[in-house]
């Protein structure tokens, strides 16, 4: 998920005891929601290849979030204690409560980071597997809604924190106005932007009503559990989606004599009825969506991706060998490789992609590559 999700639900666990917590126990909780995305700095070290190998890699994983979760913790109570002999008072911060606080926090980064498509490795450094939650889609304004809605009813008490909230609302709202009404990539923007409206409008009624310690709680409590009731509600729709994938991909596999090895079905950005299906068997892989409210697929919404043949192989091999190709597969779902000049007489270009995100011949990040090799000798 993106850093601001992250940020709103470190936020909120932190506020959710019994007894008022210091500032430093906000920020703990913040800092430590954020952490593991710390594998972004292989970026700044490496290429774009280096940072998709290292990232939602060790510091993801179950001894990398409890790492992180110990370490965070005790640099601010080493802060706190060293202040403490410096100005000759007692610590403020307790070292037991800060610990708790941020090993809820760091581990709702990997348990969030698992909800969408993109994955993550949680078995590392003993095995590199992925899990996929695919409920999920990487941004998503209505989690921004109940998480941002819940935290400025836990945090606009005074006048200088309802203005900071009221310019972060501001600009969040025109963000998502401006995505829904004018990317087209929504089918129901005007549904969007009424329930992201009505939100807001509903949280500042509301605001009043948090004036005590246990009402605050109470509050934290429900703003997380209205997340877990969001996503049970998508896992449910996921279910739905999978199975009309399974369906789908029979019967596409079905008209080639085909074998189906892999069915997924993924979240679309603000449509939990919509969602985009990938079906691998032996000898290609489809790409289609599926709507759930009819949960038909037209022929022509669907795109069939034909695996590599023995032509393309020692081509595809040799192209294998380069370092970007090797991180690419390693992290792809749907990988698909391509060698379509294979009868060329200098050189050609042989394309990688994983077909989540984008499709051999489309330049897209670290998603799709092309890979320059000399012509193959042939027999």
């Amino acid at each position: 998920m993106d850093n601001l999700t992250h940020s709103l639900a470190g936020l909120i666990i932190s506020k959710a005891g019994w007894q008022t917590p210091p500032p430093a126990v906000s920020l703990v909780c913040v800092v430590a929601a954020n952490a593991p995305d710390i594998d972004f700095v292989s970026g700044f070290i490496g290429d774009r290849w280096t940072l998709l190998h290292w990232h939602r890699g060790i510091t993801h994983s179950f001894l990398g979030t409890i790492l992180l979760a110990l370490i965070i913790p005790s640099f601010f109570w080493l802060g706190d204690l060293m202040m403490a002999r410096w100005r000759r008072r007692r610590i403020a911060l307790r070292y037991r409560s800060l610990l708790l606080a941020s090993l809820l926090a760091s581990v709702s980064h990997p348990l969030m980071d698992w909800t969408n498509n993109y994955g993550v490795r949680p078995f590392l450094p003993w095995n590199g597997k992925w899990f996929y939650g695919d409920l999920v889609f990487i941004v998503d304004p209505f989690l921004w809604a109940i998480l941002g809605a819940t935290a400025f009813l836990l945090t606009s008490s005074s006048r200088r924190q309802r203005s900071i909230w009221s310019l972060f609302a501001v600009f969040l709202s025109l963000l998502v106005i401006a995505v829904a009404l004018l990317s087209g990539r929504l089918d129901h923007p005007l549904l969007v932007v009424g329930l992201w409206l009505a939100i807001v409008v509903g949280s500042v009624i509301y605001r009043k009503q948090v004036h005590s310690e246990q009402a605050t709680r109470m509050v934290a409590i429900a703003g997380l559990g209205v997340v877990v009731l969001y996503w049970g509600g998508l896992a449910l729709l996921h279910s739905q989606a999978l199975k009309s994938a399974r369906e789908q991909g029979a019967l596409l596999a079905h008209d080639r004599q085909e074998s189906v090895m892999q069915v997924a079905a993924m979240p679309t950005v603000a449509n939990p009825n919509r969602w985009q299906c990938l079906v691998e068997s032996d000898l290609a892989i489809y790409r289609f969506d599926v709507s759930l409210f009819d949960g038909s697929v037209q022929g022509q919404d669907v795109a069939r991706f034909a695996k590599a043949n023995a032509l393309e192989g020692k081509a595809i091999a040799t192209a294998k060998q380069d370092r970007r190709a090797q991180i690419l597969l390693e992290f792809a779902r749907f990988p698909i490789e391509r060698a379509p000049d294979s009868d060329c007489v200098t050189g050609m270009l042989v394309q990688f992609a994983d077909l989540r995100y984008t499709e051999p011949g489309k330049p897209r990040g670290s998603f799709s590559l092309d890979v320059p090799i000399e012509c193959p000798a042939h027999p």
